[in-house]
């Protein structure tokens, strides 16, 4: 039996899947990952990347984040490819509970999965750190530092360097993870 027919195997005989994914899960829709030979960590820039994506850089340096950010974190042409649909359909089918991805780019959600608990937030929320209120990303500039009406910065709710995960996406991911039949990982390193 091939690793595909095993799979599928699995697949068929369970009834709460939970599939754990990285960037691997979106190279197919065009968004780079991270540690490959071509990905954002083995790019040359001024700063390393993870110094870039870090709180303390975009408190320090809101221009040269938001740079690197509008330049390499936010895909606007990238489609759910054939993973993204198989797992939504595996959940309008009633055999997969839960997405737990380290993904930022949406395109789960896109894909039709509702049940998505992203551990590294989402660049479709923004807030501004002054006042709290809520942007969606086609609601500010691409371009630049976005700024709050208030005149704060707006900053994507994405989990930085130095920040923490966010403790409900990590609860319900467990908790899905802890009551799955089948736990699929794929497109991460860990």
């Amino acid at each position: 039996m091939t690793e595909i027919e095993t799979l599928q195997k699995w697949v068929e005989e369970s009834s709460r899947i939970v599939f754990f994914g990285g960037a691997g899960v979106s190279t197919e829709s065009g968004i780079p990952d991270f540690r490959s030979t071509d990905g954002l960590y083995n790019q040359n820039y001024d700063y390393p990347p993870e110094y870039i994506l870090s709180h303390t850089f975009f408190e320090r340096n809101p221009e040269e984040f938001y740079r690197f950010y509008w330049d390499k974190m936010i895909a606007p042409g990238a489609k759910p490819n054939a993973a993204h649909r198989a797992l939504a359909k595996w959940e309008r089918d009633g055999k997969l509970t839960a997405v737990v991805t380290q993904n930022i780019d949406g395109l789960h959600q896109m894909a039709g999965s509702r049940a998505v608990y992203e551990l590294h937030g989402t660049v479709h929320r923004n807030h501004c750190v002054r006042c709290g209120r809520a942007y969606s990303l086609d609601e500010i500039p691409h371009k630049g530092v976005p700024r709050c009406s208030c005149g704060g910065i707006i900053k994507p709710d994405v989990v930085l360097y130095e920040e923490g995960l966010p403790d409900d996406a990590v609860q319900k991911a467990c908790e899905n993870i802890a009551a799955a039949d089948l736990l699929i990982i794929s497109g991460t390193s860990l």
